[in-house]
C-alpha cells in the first residue's frame, strides 16, 4: 500500500484551504510545499508509476506565487494533469507512442484557469491509450497488484497515494469515477458543457467531460467552487436521495451490495430521507445508447490515426473504431434523440434538488494490471451529461476502497456536495464491509 499520513505535520498533506491560508499568512511558502509534494512523488514513483513527465519549472512557478501580492484560492497548490490535457512546455502523448512528442505551445483552458487561481503544475499523469481501454503502467496505491482503473488512472493513483492534493482528469465512459472508486479518492465529473474543453484531447464530442480528483469531499467542493467561480452555496436542509441498485447492468461484488444495503440507514442517521430509484429499463437503454454514441464518435475522431498507424495501436482501440464505423446511418442521431427524451424524464424524477446515489464501480479494483475494469455503471449518467461526485471512505475486508457515486442535475452541485460530505463522514468511520449488511456508526 502506497499512501501518506494525512494527519501528519507536513503542510502539503493538510486540507487545501489550510495550505493556502498558511501561504497567505506567511506561515509557510509555496516553494516549501511544492518541494514537499515533489519529494513525495519521487519517493512513491518507483512503485506507483503514475507520472509521464514532471515539470522542471515547478519551483520557479511556486516562487512566483510566493511573490504575489494578492491572495488566490489555490495559491501554491500543486496540480497533476492527465496526459490528455495540454500543458505549455510539456508534450501531450495521450498514452500513445504515435502522438506528437513536441511540447504543447499553450495550456488547455482548464489548466490556464488553475494557474490563474494560483496552482502550480507538478507534471503530467499516465492515461490509457487515447483515453480508451489499453492500460498504462500505473499501479493501484492501495494494492499495487491491482488496476488503478481507467484513463484517469495516473491522476487517481497520485491522489490516492496522497502524493498530491488535486489532479485533473477526464471522462467519456467511466474514466474518472472508476479510478476514483478503485483508488479511494474523491472525484467529480463536471456536467457536460459547463466548462471549456479547449486543449483537451477528446474521444467523443457528445460525451467528453472534465473531471477533478482530490483526497476528500471538502477539498473537492473547495476546488470546484474556486474553479467555477461559485461562492459556497447552501444546499436544501432536507434533500431527497434516490438509491440506485445498479439496474442489473452487471453483477455487483457482494461487498458493494452490502454497502448499498447500508446507504438508506446511513442517510437516515443524517436526517436525509431516501427511496429506491425505479428507472431500470431507461438506465439500461441509456447504457446501450452510450455505447453507440461513443463508438460512432470515436471512429470519427480516430479514423485517420488508425489509418495511418494501424498495428501500432492496441487491438481494443482498433476494434472500437471498427465498431463505430459499423453503426448504421442515423444510429447516433437516434441515440441522442432518445437521450434527450430520457434527460427530461430524469429531471422530472429528481424534481429539483433530489440526487441519486449508487455504486461507482462493480466492486473493489480487480486483480491484475492488464485491464482497467468495467465502466458500465457510469455509461447512463455520462450520456445524460450529469454532474457526478464520487464519495470515498468505505473499504472491504481486504482494505480495498469501495466508492459510491452521487448523480444530480447541472446547477445543483451544492446538493451533491452536502450529501457527499455526510456520507463520507460515516463511511470513513465504518468498519470494513464484511457481509450482506453493514452496521451503521451511531
Amino acid at each position: 500500500m502506497i499512501e501518506r499520513d494525512l494527519a501528519g505535520s507536513a503542510g502539503w498533506h493538510r486540507p487545501i484551504p489550510d495550505q493556502v491560508a498558511a501561504i497567505n499568512s506567511g506561515a509557510d511558502t509555496a516553494v516549501r510545499l511544492t518541494r514537499g509534494v515533489r519529494g513525495d512523488i519521487d519517493a512513491a514513483e518507483s512503485m506507483l508509476s503514475a507520472w509521464v513527465e514532471l515539470n522542471p519549472r515547478v519551483i520557479d512557478e511556486a516562487r512566483s506565487q510566493d511573490h504575489q501580492v494578492t491572495d488566490a484560492p489555490l495559491r501554491g497548490i500543486s496540480l497533476a494533469v492527465k496526459d490528455l490535457i495540454d500543458v505549455a512546455g510539456l508534450p501531450t502523448r495521450a498514452g500513445s507512442s504515435v502522438t506528437e512528442q513536441a511540447p504543447a505551445t499553450r495550456d488547455a483552458a482548464c489548466v490556464a484557469r488553475f494557474r490563474d487561481l494560483g496552482a502550480v503544475v507538478q507534471g503530467k499523469t499516465v492515461t490509457t491509450e487515447f483515453g480508451y481501454f489499453s492500460p498504462g503502467p500505473t499501479r493501484n496505491p492501495k494494492a499495487p497488484d491491482r488496476t488503478p482503473g481507467g484513463s484517469s488512472s495516473g491522476s487517481a493513483a497520485a491522489v490516492g497515494a496522497a502524493t498530491i492534493a488535486v489532479a485533473l482528469g477526464t471522462q467519456t465512459a467511466g474514466s474518472l469515477t472508476r479510478p476514483a472508486s478503485f483508488c479511494g479518492t474523491a472525484g467529480m465529473v463536471l456536467a457536460q458543457g459547463t466548462v471549456s474543453l479547449d486543449g483537451v484531447c477528446g474521444l467523443s464530442e457528445s460525451l467528453d467531460s472534465l473531471g477533478v480528483l482530490t483526497r476528500t469531499i471538502a477539498d473537492l467542493e473547495y476546488v470546484f467552487n474556486a474553479f467555477t467561480g461559485r461562492s459556497a452555496e447552501s444546499a436544501p436542509i432536507t434533500p431527497k436521495v434516490l438509491v440506485w441498485s445498479g439496474s442489473e447492468l452487471d453483477s455487483l461484488d457482494p461487498a458493494m451490495v452490502a454497502l448499498l444495503d447500508a446507504v438508506p440507514g446511513i442517510l437516515a442517521d443524517h436526517g436525509i430521507s431516501s427511496a429506491g430509484l425505479h428507472w431500470d429499463q431507461d438506465i439500461r437503454a441509456l447504457a446501450d445508447d452510450h455505447r453507440t454514441v461513443m463508438a460512432h464518435e470515436a471512429a470519427e475522431t480516430l479514423r485517420d490515426v488508425v489509418a495511418q498507424h494501424g498495428e501500432r495501436l492496441s487491438t481494443p482501440l482498433r476494434e472500437l473504431v471498427r465498431e463505430g464505423s459499423e453503426v448504421p446511418a442515423g444510429g447516433r442521431a437516434a441515440a441522442l434523440e432518445r437521450r434527450d427524451q430520457r434527460r427530461a424524464h430524469f429531471e422530472a424524477l429528481l424534481a429539483g434538488e433530489a440526487v441519486v446515489v449508487g455504486p461507482a464501480a462493480l466492486g473493489p479494483a480487480p486483480a491484475g494490471l492488464s485491464a482497467t475494469g468495467s465502466p458500465v455503471l457510469s455509461r447512463p449518467w455520462q450520456l445524460l451529461g450529469a454532474p457526478v461526485v464520487v464519495v470515498p471512505g468505505a473499504e472491504d475486508v481486504d482494505g480495498l476502497p469501495l466508492g459510491l457515486q452521487l448523480i444530480g442535475q447541472p446547477g445543483c452541485e451544492s446538493t451533491l456536495f452536502a450529501v457527499a460530505k455526510k456520507l463520507e463522514s460515516t463511511l470513513r468511520a465504518m468498519p470494513p464491509v464484511t457481509g450482506p449488511a453493514v452496521g451503521r456508526v451511531n
